[in-house]
């Protein structure tokens, strides 16, 4: 029991003593630490400034030429002719001679068809022979007047006789002149309704005049759009055949269709071949004011967040901005657009995988690339 005794306080002494020299070191995970005590772990390595670039989403960005554009409004139309008359008959008969056939051009004043006189020619000499005998009358009865022989009111009988004579010469004359159904202007006959030999009266349609040049192309333009349309101002319009005329706004209507709520313009062409027919569909291009614009291709359009169209750019950091567009024109090449500041590096090759605020690694496209763009915007004006 003795030896017990001074065990215990042998390993009660002896664990008193450890425990005052504070060294645990030897106890669990940490005598398995390649660390000393007090120092801290070492931090990994930073990356270099070429591996953080490798990581980077890469774009092609191109700084874009500016253009002076000028914004167009482009509507649904069709030619129509400058003018267009039905030319009828002026008096009652038989058509004795058609002078012209459909298709034929014809001047102001040409005779187109003449009706068969029957008795109208007679009917002007004898009203010419009338008036002669009349005015022999006239004249006798004003000697005896002057000389006192005759009475005054006989006299005076003698000159109604005489103008009475006039009148109906000049009647004879206005039915044979009648006879003739004659051009008002230059043109071309459309249509024939009739054919030698046939019977007519007065206001019977006997051919259809149109006058092609110049060809009016026709169209109604929103009121959205009505601002930047102008008479004087210079149009186009691109036939269903493909080739593009040019010409001016002639006419801008002031009031509205109540139905579509358009505006009516006509744009004048000249077209000395006639080669423009009258009926034609066609685009009626209306053209404003030039503006600054940029010219990119339309794979570069995108959305952001919100839903508004626009375009990626990088800035001097290297980071994606977004900038809402308008669009001025959509020409046969690209996009014309004005929203871009000028000088701005365009994402025009993976725009859609990076965000707005993001940082890219930018990669500038080619002089030929870009050249390219503002050749293409700039074909797709004609």
């Amino acid at each position: 029991m003795k030896i017990n005794r001074y065990l215990a306080i042998l390993v009660f002494l002896g664990s008193a003593a450890w425990i005052a020299t504070g060294e645990f070191a030897s106890v669990g995970s940490a005598a398995d630490s390649e660390t000393e005590p007090g120092v801290e772990a070492a931090a990994p390595a930073p990356e270099t400034q070429d591996e953080a670039a490798n990581q980077l989403q890469t774009v092609g960005v191109a700084v874009i030429p500016q253009i002076e554009h000028a914004r167009s409004v482009k509507i649904s139309g069709v030619t129509e002719a400058d003018k267009e008359t039905t030319l009828t008959a002026r008096t009652g008969g038989i058509i004795d001679e058609l002078t012209v056939k459909q298709g034929d051009h014809v001047t102001e004043g040409q005779v187109v068809a003449r009706i068969a006189p029957e008795g109208r020619v007679a009917a002007v000499r004898s009203a010419e022979q009338a008036l002669e005998q009349a005015r022999s009358e006239a004249e006798a009865a004003k000697k005896l007047v002057e000389q006192g022989t005759l009475p005054t009111l006989q006299g005076d009988a003698a000159m109604s006789a005489l103008r009475a004579a006039e009148s109906q010469l000049e009647t004879a004359k206005a039915e044979v002149e009648k006879l003739e159904v004659i051009a008002p202007y230059d043109g071309v006959i459309d249509v024939l309704q009739v054919e030698d030999g046939a019977a007519v009266n007065s206001g019977t349609p006997v051919a259809t005049l149109i006058a092609l040049d110049p060809i009016i192309g026709v169209g109604e333009v929103n009121e959205s759009d009505l601002g930047i349309v102008r008479v004087g101002e210079e149009a186009e319009l691109r036939l269903v055949t493909g080739n593009t005329v040019t010409g001016t706004v002639r006419y801008v209507s002031r009031a509205a269709q109540a139905a579509t709520r358009t505006y009516t313009v006509e744009v004048e062409v000249p077209n000395p071949d006639l080669s423009v027919p009258a009926g034609m569909t066609t685009e009626v291009i209306l053209r404003g004011d030039p503006v600054l614009s940029t010219p990119v291709p339309r794979s570069v359009v995108a959305l952001n967040s919100d839903g508004e169209l626009g375009v990626r750019t990088v800035d001097d950091d290297d980071v994606v901005q977004f900038h809402p567009i308008d669009i001025v024109d959509d020409s046969t090449g690209a996009l014309i657009l004005g929203g871009i500041p000028e000088g701005a590096r365009v994402i025009v090759a993976g725009q859609n995988f990076v965000g707005d605020g993001a940082k890219v690694k930018p990669v500038e496209a080619d002089a030929e690339t870009i050249e390219r763009l503002v050749e293409e915007a700039t074909a797709g004006e004609s």
